[in-house]
Formats: structure tokens, sequence, C-alpha cells
């Protein structure tokens, strides 16, 4: 039996959902329905190009059409919440979240709870967990080719000048952003986990080095995994005159792993199969996005036909999230944290109603006063 497709709207219409766009319509089982920004220029651009209805009002677009069955939420950071928890509560629609998932884990355990109380499904954005590199390197570590986990370590490397954080005022902010690690690095602080398991101990250091943001734009530290193993990680967005590297090397007792370019998207090293890293690697030279969303839209249609379950669970998307607020943390207390706790950064996802008045939709009684 044919599935029906999943009508898929998107709320947002900024680089990334190009992507979206592009991944959604070449993905049986799902189907794109609507566009929305509150910006129309960016709404009609993407609606002409694929051929779907352009709303610059969310709430027009799902009332217009009640088939939608799910939305994907690509605003600022510090709105996913907000605008998730609408989709959930306001309108009933399953929920794709963009990275980071949000800005709070307090947060994240109100979609979920939300969620399960009307039978609806959020699916995380994690897209360079399916890098052909990461892949590998996670079906080696699984089968023990690489031994036990000794050392994890990240470095990346990038560029952003102070022209990107004053193209909108969310950028470089506390509230609605984060600095290097949130932003730029949280691909890499869900690697992390992903590959080699639960952090328990982070020592973090924050500096704001090459733009003048609130934020940090370089961030050191060093961790402790729950099965011995060490770590360190660099992410910067203060490199010049360039992004250089995004890459994750993993040191085990039996062998070594790299993967590296300009997004984790080449298997460098990989000493249990040397040949393998060419078959392993990706060209990521015309989108650095690569290829993950694609395979994501398909791990949704599969989950909706009941195939599979969709592999980023609750427990595994608040991991991520709990991790990157324990770096923060660490930089705030000046020591070691421990990351399994219920704390949260005292800056990280703070409000500030007069930047996300910027990025809420008018309801028509707000206009009326």
């Amino acid at each position: 039996m044919t599935q029906t497709p999943i009508k898929t709207a998107l709320i947002g219409c900024g680089r990334i959902a190009g992507h979206h766009c592009r991944s959604i319509v070449a993905t049986p089982g799902v189907e794109l329905a609507a566009v929305c920004d509150l910006k129309e220029d960016k709404a009609r651009a993407y609606g002409e190009e694929f051929g779907v209805p352009w709303h610059a009002n969310y709430r027009d677009m799902l009332d217009g059409d009640p088939g939608i069955d799910m939305v994907a939420v690509i605003t600022p950071s510090g709105m996913h919440a907000e605008h998730g928890l609408e989709m959930l509560r306001g309108y009933g629609k399953n929920l794709i979240l963009e990275k980071p998932t949000v800005m709070r884990p307090a947060d994240l355990a109100t979609i979920y709870e939300t969620a399960d109380s009307s039978g609806l499904h959020v699916f995380p954005v994690f897209q360079n967990r399916y890098n052909k590199a990461v892949l590998r390197v996670k079906r080696a570590i699984e089968a023990g080719e690489l031994g036990d986990i000794r050392i994890m370590s990240v470095r990346t490397r990038w560029c952003r000048p102070q022209r990107y954080y004053e193209m909108a005022p969310w950028r470089g902010t506390f509230s609605h952003d984060g600095g290097a690690l949130t932003n730029q690095g949280i691909h890499h602080v869900d690697l992390l986990r992903h590959l080699s398991g639960e952090v328990t101990r982070v020592n973090a250091t924050m500096r704001t080095l090459g733009a003048d943001i609130e934020v940090e734009d370089t961030v050191v530290a060093t961790f402790v995994y729950s099965g011995g193993a060490v770590g360190n990680l660099e992410v910067t967005t203060a490199a010049r005159p360039d992004d250089f590297e995004a890459s994750l090397s993993i040191v085990g007792s039996k062998g070594l792993a790299q993967i590296g370019g300009i997004a984790v998207n080449e298997l460098q090293v990989f000493t249990p199969d040397p040949q393998a890293c060419a078959e392993h690697s990706e060209d990521f030279s015309d989108c650095v996005y690569g290829n993950g969303h694609a395979a994501m839209y398909r791990d949704i249609a599969a989950h909706f036909g009941g195939a599979r379950a969709y592999p980023v669970e609750r427990s595994d998307a608040l991991g991520t999230i709990r991790l990157l607020h324990a770096f923060y943390r660490s930089d705030e207390s000046g020591g070691w944290v421990d990351v399994d706790s219920d704390h949260e950064s005292a800056r990280l996802g703070r409000p500030d109603d007069a930047i996300s008045d910027l990025y809420r939709t008018p309801r028509p009684e707000d206009a009326a006063q």
C-alpha cells in the first residue's frame, strides 16, 4: 500500500531553507506544502522556485491548509521553542527542529512532553550524523575495529567576521544565537556523544577574540567520558581569512580514525582499512550542509510508514543540549562541571523579548491595539 505523503510546511526561509525544500521534494513519502517567512520576498522566492504557496504569516498558512501534517521550524535558534510549542499546542502538527534543537534543556523537555500528550512526533536535525565518514567510523566503533576509545579530539576553525553578526539582530546574542559552540559547533558537540558515548565532566574556557559580540567566538575545552576516555575541543569562528577545517579524530587501542574537511565530510585517516577513506568521503564544496537532510527526510518518511523509528530519540537530543550547556556552565563557574545535571547556563537562551518581538508573527488583536 502506498503511503500518503506527509505534507510539510517550512517556517523561516533563510539560506538553509532551500536545502530543506530540495530534500523534501526529492524524498518519496514527504511533500512540500508551503513556505513562510516574515519577509515576503524570502517566502516568495522559495514559493515560486518550488511551486508551492508562500506566506508571510504562518497562522494564515496553517489555517488555510488544515491538511498540513508537519512543520519544519527554521527560524532563529532562540525562537525554536516558542514556535515549536505553538505548532504542537495551537495546530497539532508534527515538528522538525533545526539545529540547535532549542536553546535550553528545559524547553526541550516541555516540547517532548507536549508532543507525547498529543500523539505528535518531534524530529531534531543532526544531519552530520548521516555523513559517509561519520557512518563508517560509527560502524567501526560499534564493531570494535578501533578498540577501546582513548582520546577524542574536535577542531573547528571557521571564519565569521563582524559583518556576519551584523546581518540580523539575533546573531551574536546569548538569547537567540549562542556563540561559536552553539551555532557552528553544535554538530561536533552532538558527534562527541553519538560516536563515543556519554561525556560525564567538562572544563571549558571561552573567549571573544575576533568580533564585537556578546557571545564567545572561541572555546577550548577538555572533557572525560564515562568509560574513562578523555577528549579535547577547539571551536572558533575567529580564524581568518576563511573557513579552514571541521575535524574530529579518535584514538583507539587498535587504531585511529580522523574525519575532516569543511564539515566532517572526509574520512582522512582510518587505520583499520586505509582504502576505505576515498569511498567514505564526500565533496561538500557546492553545499556545506552536505547530503544529510535528504537522508533525514527519508528517515522521517520511514518513521511515519512504520519501517523504522526516527534515530534521534528524546534522551538523545536532550543529552546533546545538556552537554552544550555544560560547556557554558564550566566557563561560568571557572572549573569542572558534571554534564548529567538539571542546571542550565545562566547565559545561553536567557529571555530577551525585545529580540523575540522582531521574529514573532503578530496576532490580529495585537494589530488592533
